[in-house]
């Protein structure tokens, strides 16, 4: 039997998901991490992206989550997104029109503040897309 590690990933609008994993993958600040049971306890910021649990036996769910904050304790991996999805429930003509307006307004920005701003919707957008891409790839193969 393989070691498992129990995955809290919630949101501001409740829980997303809670379970068992044998690893976690999510896109840190600094890079993509690859959490096992045992993890060294570590607390780190996470960019937009795709959150991947491995459930074993070959079933991984993937999550996307807008931003946040990871902890990582020994026996738990909690999941402290801005927003959190389950992967199968991103809109990929919302994610298509956020980008193309997104865009936009960097052309068109007037403030810091705005392009700040923009860059923000940007990189979720695009972060929204990429995971959209990923999990089309898996189901393909």
């Amino acid at each position: 039997m393989a070691m498992t590690i129990h995955v809290d990933i919630v949101s501001a609008e409740g829980a997303i998901h809670s379970g068992q994993a044998e690893m976690v993958y999510a896109p840190g600040s600094m890079g993509e991490l690859g959490i096992a049971p045992r993890h060294t306890p570590l607390v780190t910021r996470l960019k937009p992206g795709e959150v991947r649990v491995d459930t074993g036996g070959g079933e991984m769910q993937h999550f996307y989550v807008s931003g946040g904050i990871l902890e990582v304790q020994p026996h738990v991996v909690t999941v402290l997104a801005d927003t959190a999805l389950r992967a199968a429930d991103l809109d990929e003509a919302a994610a298509l029109e956020a980008k193309r307006s997104a865009e936009d307004a960097l052309q068109g920005q007037q403030a810091d503040f705005e392009y700040a701003k923009a860059q923000a919707e940007l990189a979720e957008a695009v972060a929204q897309l990429r995971a959209i891409e990923k999990i089309r790839k898996q189901t393909k193969s």
